[in-house]
């Protein structure tokens, strides 16, 4: 683990598959397998985010917190689902915000947002693994301080970088985020039992583009392909 890294990532990220918490978490993900669970996403798309986002390209990070824990679902990227699979409510309400916020946005029939990563989206889960039917079961095993040293490494190491915080956990993660060289926009969730309390109606993907744009970034095309 990793069994290949983009090289901007793995120049920032090398040391961390050294120390005790990540040869802890690989034990872990051993054991997981040996004992006969499935565990989400499959292993060649655990760093999905960052292998299709290098590291030099980020532009733009959106942080979930758990992969899907359904069959299918999960392919390593936040809110993002494989096609063919059913577009979750999260992502739904993701695509309603993009309808009235981007001027021709259109609603894909399908849920891979592979698209936005290709263009400088970094989709990070916290936890980048989980037991099939178990949501949050592999939280606190050593997956979130490695995705804080991500989001750490990018703060100090880049700059510009538009960071979309929805919700109370992802907005935990602001404190690691130097706000004078990035920029933090915070929402709720887009869960359907938070969506209302002010992710409609934030605006945060036009936002974006504008804070691209005003340092001279190409902004995000958030259409889908079909």
């Amino acid at each position: 683990m990793p069994a290949s890294l983009e090289p901007g990532w793995l120049a920032v990220l090398d040391n961390e598959f050294e120390k005790d918490y990540m040869k802890n978490l690989k034990s872990f993900l051993q054991e997981e397998k040996q004992n006969g669970a499935t565990v989400y996403p499959k292993g060649a798309d655990i760093f999905n985010a960052l292998n299709t986002t290098p590291f030099d390209a980020v532009k733009v990070v959106i942080l979930g917190q758990d992969p899907y824990h359904g069959a299918g679902q999960a392919h390593g990227l936040s809110f993002s689902v494989q096609r063919g699979v059913t577009i979750p409510p999260s992502l739904k309400n993701i695509y309603k915000e993009l309808e009235t916020d981007i001027e021709g946005f259109k609603t894909p029939q399908h849920g891979n947002l592979t698209h936005w990563a290709e263009q400088g989206v970094l989709l990070l889960n916290a936890t980048l693994t989980v037991r099939a039917s178990e949501a949050g079961s592999h939280q606190k095993r050593g997956w979130e301080i490695f995705t804080d040293e991500i989001i750490k490494a990018l703060s100090e190491k880049r700059e510009h970088i538009v960071f979309l915080l929805w919700g109370k956990y992802a907005q935990q993660k602001a404190e690691l985020i130097d706000q004078k060289k990035h920029y933090v926009l915070t929402a709720a969730h887009p869960s359907p039992f938070s969506a209302f309390n002010g992710f409609f109606d934030s605006k945060h993907f036009s936002k974006t583009n504008q804070l691209l744009v005003q340092n001279n970034l190409t902004p995000i095309d958030w259409n889908l392909p079909a």
